[in-house]
């Protein structure tokens, strides 16, 4: 029975208990963490989870010897200590993402997964739900030929009250706009598909959020050294907001949600149906293995199994920092106005928080924070 501990008993935190309920037989929930200990009892009351105890301190609660795996559900800026002392301690660690606050400290975080031994992931639910992993294995096995052409969406929309919250819209606190907090789930969905991009050049803007120092808006465009060409586009200013992944590749252009469709050159260049193309992949696409777990649980049940003595799950360390290290080029394109080459090098100005800091452009200065309950809880969950 795989012993688990929780730090940060917010929002996301509850997909994380809701997962590791999927799997009651294999694990238990001994630990939950909270500055706010209210808080942490109410999770606990919501899940009945009788038997848990609550800790004010990860660094004291990661001394008991019955917890295996701790699940880092705090703000970005926290993940790097927090993953570095649970590792210390011979504790595996699944973080939530974004991995960190910068390149310099994933590497931190690495260095101590490699001298401890001990497992680190970090969380990629979307590459658990079937319409990704449909696309993926798709592309994965040739059937469409070379990805020539891509278009990667993370549209959403968060009003101005959004960033009212003290740590929101912040560099220092939150590390970025939309890039790095919404469209991470999109832009590690991409790499899983397409591994590291050779360039980037983007666009950064903020329209509508006065009250936050960071971009509610991106346009990014990728390079590979397959030739290939992928734009990517964040947003926080989307109306009905919308997600979606979309491969134009040799035989056919594929996307998730899921949508296939392909087409021949007739004589004079122009676009034919290919009915024949298309009816294959579908066929392809209705013979793949469902998914036993979706999102959270999926990836879970990876780790979990890796601990009952099995592989090692597909998830790693390394993917929750090529995710940073594209955003973070993202952000360096964008705020100096030159293509950035990958990979980023510990040399680069973007490649520590400091310098990191130093570089990026405050669209606003933060003019007001929220002082409510839900913002003072944030605050001290984020500082354990």
């Amino acid at each position: 029975m795989t012993g688990v501990a929780i730090i940060g008993t917010g929002v996301i935190s509850e997909r994380h208990i809701e997962a590791y309920a999927a799997f009651h037989g294999r694990c238990r929930i001994v630990a939950l963490c909270d500055l706010m200990p209210e808080k942490a009892e109410r999770i606990k009351e919501k899940y009945h989870l009788e038997d848990t105890e609550i800790y004010s301190s990860f660094r004291e609660m990661v001394k008991r010897p019955d917890i295996h795996l701790v699940s880092i559900c705090t703000p970005p800026f926290t993940h790097a200590e927090s993953a570095v002392s649970c590792m210390r301690a011979g504790k595996h660690v699944l973080v939530e993402k974004p991995m960190a606050s910068s390149l310099e400290e994933c590497d931190e975080m690495i260095r101590a997964q490699k001298e401890t031994g001990c497992y680190l992931g970090v969380i990629s639910q979307n590459r658990y739900l079937q319409d990704n992993r449909n696309l993926k294995n798709m592309i994965a096995s040739g059937a469409v030929g070379r990805v020539l052409f891509g278009q990667v969406e993370s549209l959403w929309f968060r009003g101005r009250e959004y960033y009212n919250l003290w740590w929101r819209g912040t560099w220092e606190k939150e590390g970025g706009g939309c890039t790095l907090n919404h469209a991470v789930h999109q832009i590690d969905l991409l790499n899983w598909i397409m591994g590291s991009p050779k360039t980037v050049t983007a666009v950064l803007s903020n329209t509508a959020h006065d009250n936050a120092e960071v971009e509610d808006v991106s346009a990014a465009v990728l390079t590979y050294n397959s030739g290939a060409v992928v734009t990517v586009t964040a947003s926080l200013v989307t109306h009905g907001e919308g997600q979606r992944l979309v491969f134009q590749c040799e035989r056919a252009g594929l996307s998730s949600p899921w949508q296939v469709k392909s087409s021949r050159s007739d004589r004079t260049g122009f676009p034919a149906e290919n009915r024949e193309t298309e009816d294959r992949l579908l066929k392809i696409r209705e013979e793949q293995p469902p998914l036993p777990y979706t999102e959270h649980a999926g990836q879970i049940d990876t780790v979990l199994r890796f601990l009952e003595g099995g592989e090692t799950p597909p998830e790693n360390s390394m993917d929750g920092r090529l995710a940073l290290e594209v955003i973070t080029a993202v952000y360096q394109a964008g705020f100096t106005g030159r293509a950035a080459q990958l990979p980023i090098l510990s040399d680069s100005p973007f490649y520590t928080k400091k310098g990191f800091l130093a570089n990026v452009k405050h669209f606003y200065e933060k003019k007001e924070a929220q002082s409510s309950e839900g913002a003072v809880e944030d605050e001290k969950t984020c500082t354990n």
